[in-house]
């Protein structure tokens, strides 16, 4: 790929530690695959292969195997992610040092990469609000949510300026804004082609209309942690400097090791601090990311009265799906109901008078008769009770479920049972004696053929 464009690469190299040559050269070469695993979810995938220098969950891979295929990312046993984007794991750990209780919202959150990976870092009394404005997005956000099965890890879909009326909420806020995507000129050609210098001027327009609108609802000292997949100033240094020259804010430095090869850059105006990942010099794509402190005071929010809606009949009847722990049973949709932190149920009251909801706590199903219809989510929660019955099936029998196909079960005890793959949930199925019903939602059906060639998966 010699055709990157040459304004581009004159920007850089005023960047000290940029090297023109290895950049083009790594352009050349396929970009490198990476995942990361999940720690809620006990298994021994990857142990042998190279961490992540930055993130002690992830791993490099050796080549891209077909995922779809795998029944191990269907249980959210690990998350398709771009090295260089799991450096939050760093910042977070470092800046938020343990801290407990908070509320973090991530802006522009599909498909789920960095939620997946904040999720991962807060405890239980934490809440993560995850957002895509885009409703096909958001959809396929709840998704790869679920997967990764845990209680406090919402989504919503909703433009900035409504989460913005959240004012004081969030103790963190992470904007891995829309940009021009030069960061992924190497794996894919489209964002080449689709390039333009117009293109990261609107986009740094828009990248200061949204953080403008969401500013009000960061906390007075809260974290504000920006990012994009785009080389341009315009895009990275720029935006920091009119964040600083707009607001009062600190900027904040990550700790790194000088044999990660990540360029820490300094806006020209303010003197931000940001870092750079290039391909062939970092071991990741292209990447800008930067942490800054509100100073700003910030209004505070109150949250409204309310009267706990919480149903203990419900918990009575449905309790048994989760493992032992103080949970609240509220009516979240037309006949769902759904399991949270008792003390979540405020920010239930609060959000939903303000932004559109569209995931709030575990979806535990709903009444049907006197039995109880289990929701998906359920089987791939972390929260799933232990003694839950359940059959463990082979990799074909897996892929046959996933396809919502026949799986060629044979004497089952009649009842629910979730399909289990190494240990690890899939979703439900009702045995009922002669027959075996499948409850995996149908738009979660995998719809590649397996083909003649599928005898080599299993």
């Amino acid at each position: 790929m010699n055709n990157l464009p040459a304004s581009v690469i004159d920007e850089l190299r005023n960047i000290n530690g940029f090297d023109a040559a290895t950049f083009l050269a790594a352009h050349t070469q396929p970009p490198l695959t990476s995942i990361r695993i999940n720690p809620g979810k006990e298994c021994h995938l990857f142990a042998d292969n190279e961490p992540v220098a930055w993130c002690p969950a992830g791993r490099y891979l050796n080549e891209r195997p077909v995922f779809t295929l795998d029944p191990f990312y269907h249980t959210g046993a690990y998350y398709v992610q771009e090295a260089s984007s799991m450096f939050l794991d760093r910042i977070l750990r470092q800046h938020l040092d343990g801290r407990t209780g908070l509320r973090v919202l991530d802006l522009c959150a599909a498909p789920g990469g960095k939620s997946t990976l904040i999720a991962s870092l807060l405890d239980k009394d934490s809440l993560l609000i995850s957002n895509d404005v885009i409703r096909s997005r958001a959809t396929i956000l709840e998704e790869n949510m679920t997967r990764w099965g845990q209680m406090n890890t919402w989504v919503t879909s909703n433009d900035p300026r409504d989460l913005g009326r959240l004012t004081g909420y969030f103790d963190v806020i992470v904007v891995d804004a829309p940009c021009s995507g030069s960061g992924l000129w190497r794996k894919d050609a489209g964002a080449l082609n689709e390039w333009s210098e117009a293109n990261v001027q609107l986009c740094g327009e828009r990248q200061q209309r949204i953080l403008a609108d969401i500013w009000p609802a960061l906390k007075e000292g809260g974290l504000l942690v920006y990012a994009t997949c785009s080389y341009s100033p315009a895009e990275d240094e720029q935006i920091l400097d009119w964040l600083a020259s707009t607001y009062d804010v600190s900027s904040l430095t990550t700790d790194i090791q000088s044999n990660w090869n990540i360029i820490t850059t300094e806006s020209p105006i303010n003197k931000m601090a940001g870092y750079r990942f290039f391909p062939g010099i970092s071991k990741g794509e292209g990447l800008y990311i930067a942490t800054l402190r509100k100073n700003d005071q910030a209004e505070t929010l109150q949250y409204p009265r309310f009267k706990s809606q919480h149903n203990p009949k419900v918990l009575q009847q449905a309790g048994y799906l989760l493992r032992d722990q103080p949970i609240n049973c509220l009516l979240t949709g037309k006949e769902d109901f759904s399991a949270m932190v008792p003390d979540h149920e405020k920010d239930w009251h609060l959000l939903q008078q303000k932004v559109y909801l569209r995931k709030a706590g575990l979806n535990l199903g709903m009444p049907s008769g006197k039995d109880w219809l289990p929701a998906h989510d359920v089987a791939l929660s972390v929260d799933v009770a232990a003694d839950i019955p359940f059959v463990d099936v082979s990799k074909e029998q897996a892929l046959r479920f996933l396809k919502r196909e026949e799986m060629g079960i044979e004497d089952i005890e009649k009842g629910w049972k979730v399909v289990k793959y190494n240990g690890l949930g899939l979703g439900w199925i009702k045995a009922l004696g002669n027959r075996v019903n499948n409850y995996l939602p149908k738009h979660w059906r995998i719809r590649m053929e397996l083909g003649a060639s599928s005898e080599e998966l299993f």
